[in-house]
């Protein structure tokens, strides 16, 4: 479990990024701010593949990466939706 925290984490800064580019429009988001959005969505992804059953396989696990992956889009989705309604006050 301690492994794929810290896989978690260092794949988060990657998954932050893509992230981003998957959500339309413009973030107004810092590079740091990303990195978290990142890590957290890689840790739900994480806990929820391993729920699943889905967290230990042998090779590249695409379940439990597209977890992460969408978890993290929800968290820019809606990180940016948030600074949009606080920029229109």
């Amino acid at each position: 479990m301690i492994g794929a925290i810290i896989s978690a984490i260092v794949f988060g800064i990657i998954i932050g990024a893509i992230a981003r580019l998957i959500v339309p429009g413009k973030q107004d988001m810092s590079i740091a701010m990303t990195w978290v959005v990142g890590v957290v969505g890689a840790l739900l992804g994480t806990f929820v593949a391993y729920l699943l059953g889905v967290s230990e396989t042998r090779g590249i696990n695409w379940i439990q990466h597209a977890l992460q992956i969408l978890f993290a889009v929800i968290g820019v989705f809606i990180l940016a939706r948030a600074q949009m309604s606080r920029g229109t006050r």
